[in-house]
């Protein structure tokens, strides 16, 4: 099959004007001009470039927007999602994963690295041709409990997982997992996925116990005395096969840490802005040789899984924090959303650039009627015009996975919907009813 376009963005090489995408058996052929390759179908006013990487989301939570928006108390915050969480079974945790991935591939995302509460991640993604690196998360400090969590949710999911949807492990956080957990997880011999250094408080309780977070010992695990970054390095747990999202209250060494052991940085600023954690030191990490990518998180701290939004915020907040218009450009965004996310999640060698012998992920993007036609900058246009409504068609492994107005998904958004209404149920439901079928839409 052969695509073109007014434009394609390999990312790895220059902008090919009337350029054009040959794809066989899943995996690009050959990247050139319309006129070497043929036109193929062609697609007018518009940009072929790679699907975005999605380096840090929870699909499982498409249908949480606005659940304690603005509350600085973290017990009152999470509290309120564990305890709705607790509210829905797993018929409904895959409804809401199912709309989460339909989301992403409607903004042009192919591959995601999910941290799955339930593991409904890997069913939605398997489902709905979404790549995947899903990894199931675990908790606690007592290592049996966690390690058997960790095998009842995968194997509950075992016939998801597959070539385009992989497994992995998500110690959560160094305030939820203890050293010996995260220990654990990585004798696994799987990828892994962590939070670190997400907000102030969280750092000042790992360090002491104290600060704001110091009243919710309760709910956390003995803090360690470091940082999550320090504590993981010194144990010798941090490589190519970690991600760590957020990293947004870091120290200079720290961001060198990072960087020379190869971890994956997952940078979320909208959801870092949301929860009012700071600004991530973008700028510092690449600088150091970090390996980089974009994240939508979740629309628990997120508006939503839209990563055009993600993308203006991550230029906008690199020359904020830094107050200089250079500091980060439309391309260098782009090559952090695909090249860079598929190094975070160490798949560079077969994702995140439209280069022949790569897996043909990618999304074709319209202008037409954009003020950024006629075409000076095509990445600047795509990055600061371009949005879910604009996506005219996304593949993954060549295999067109969402196109416009073929796809509308209403079925499967109802039911995700219907997923919220019990989320959003009267809290002395009791479990039964609390995991009873929900209400149909009406």
């Amino acid at each position: 099959m052969i695509v073109s376009a007014d434009w394609v963005l390999p990312i790895d090489r220059d902008p090919i004007e009337r350029g054009a995408v040959e794809f066989e058996d899943g995996r690009i052929v050959a990247v050139g001009t319309a006129e070497e390759l043929g036109a193929g179908k062609h697609y007018d006013d518009s940009v072929i470039l790679p699907g975005f990487v999605n380096a840090h989301s929870h699909l499982e939570y498409a249908v949480y927007g606005g659940f304690g928006d603005g509350l600085d108390d973290f017990a009152e915050w999470i509290s309120r999602h564990v305890e709705r969480k607790a509210r829905i079974g797993f018929d409904e945790h895959v409804d809401i994963a199912r709309l989460g991935a339909a989301k992403c591939l409607a903004s042009g995302v192919t591959t995601v690295g999910d941290c799955s509460y339930s593991g409904a991640a890997a069913v939605a993604c398997a489902e709905l041709g979404l790549r995947a690196h899903v990894y199931l998360e675990v908790f606690g400090s007592d290592v049996d409990r966690a390690l058997e969590r960790f095998a009842r949710t995968r194997e509950h999911v075992a016939t998801a997982f597959d070539h385009r949807v992989r497994p992995g492990v998500s110690p959560h956080a160094p305030y939820s997992v203890s050293l010996s957990v995260y220990e654990a997880c990585s004798e696994l011999g799987l990828p892994i996925a962590t939070h670190i250094s997400e907000s102030a408080a969280e750092v000042a309780f790992l360090r002491d116990g104290g600060g704001a977070w110091g009243a919710y010992a309760d709910l956390l695990v003995e803090p360690p005395g470091a940082t999550g970054a320090r504590m993981l390095a010194d144990a010798g747990l941090l490589g190519p096969d970690v991600v760590a999202a957020h990293c947004v209250v870091v120290e200079p060494d720290e961001v060198e840490t990072l960087a020379e052991s190869g971890t994956g940085i997952a940078h979320c600023p909208r959801s870092n802005a949301a929860l009012g954690c700071g600004v991530a030191p973008l700028g510092e990490f690449l600088r150091a040789g970090a390996r980089v990518g974009v994240g939508t998180d979740s629309p628990a701290s997120t508006p939503s899984f839209d990563f055009y939004d993600e993308l203006r915020s991550v230029v906008l907040s690199a020359r904020a924090r830094e107050r200089r218009a250079g500091a980060l450009s439309a391309a260098d965004a782009l090559e952090l959303a695909t090249l860079g996310s598929a190094r975070a999640l160490n798949r560079e060698h077969d994702l995140g650039s439209l280069t022949p012998g790569k897996r043909a992920d990618l999304q074709v993007v319209s202008l037409s009627g954009s003020q950024w036609l006629p075409w000076e900058d095509p990445a600047a246009a795509v990055v600061f015009d371009g949005s879910p409504e604009r996506i005219l068609a996304t593949f993954v492994d060549g295999e067109t996975r969402y196109e416009k107005g073929g796809l509308e998904w209403h079925e499967l958004t109802a039911a995700a919907h219907n997923a919220r209404r019990a989320l959003l149920a009267l809290a002395t439901a009791t479990p039964a009813a609390a995991n009873a079928p929900p209400p149909r839409a009406r």
